[in-house]
């Protein structure tokens, strides 16, 4: 399943990262079932704990400071400001965590490969209603 899930990674981030300035705003979302399931099983296991089963958060003030002052982990389901974020931002923020930046969230690039990190982006961003995920990608050609 390793060297499966290589090559489509492979497929896939060239070209959502590369090419994706000759692609539509309604580009079609990735549907790869073998992206799509690695994903979900790896966001359950690492991401789950704080950002819900569903992605949906653990708490409606999510943007609301604790009284630590930091804001709690946000829903990555489309109803907070994930898909503000170019892909590549989603990447560096997994994998370098924002505790540097003040935040609570741990670096996961020692946890998760890249490939691991795109498909836990790729399932969450697949529970974006149409109208997101398109503003999504019309971001990221910019």
């Amino acid at each position: 399943m390793r060297k499966s899930m290589s090559l489509r990674f492979f497929l896939l981030i060239i070209t959502t990262l590369t090419l994706n300035t000759a692609y539509p705003a309604n580009t079609n979302r990735i549907t790869d079932p073998v992206i799509l399931g690695a994903g979900e099983k790896l966001f359950q296991t690492n991401c789950a704990v704080c950002h819900g089963i569903k992605a949906q958060g653990k708490g409606e003030d999510w943007n609301k400071p604790n009284t630590d002052g930091k804001s709690p982990p946000p829903p990555l389901n489309g109803t907070a400001h994930a898909w503000h974020h170019p892909v590549g931002a989603l990447m560096k923020t997994i994998r370098n965590g924002t505790m540097p930046i003040g935040g609570t969230m741990p670096a996961w690039k020692n946890t998760l490969s890249n490939e691991e990190i795109f498909s836990i982006i790729v399932w969450f961003s697949s529970l974006w209603p149409d109208e997101i995920y398109n503003e999504w990608m019309r971001r990221n050609k910019q």
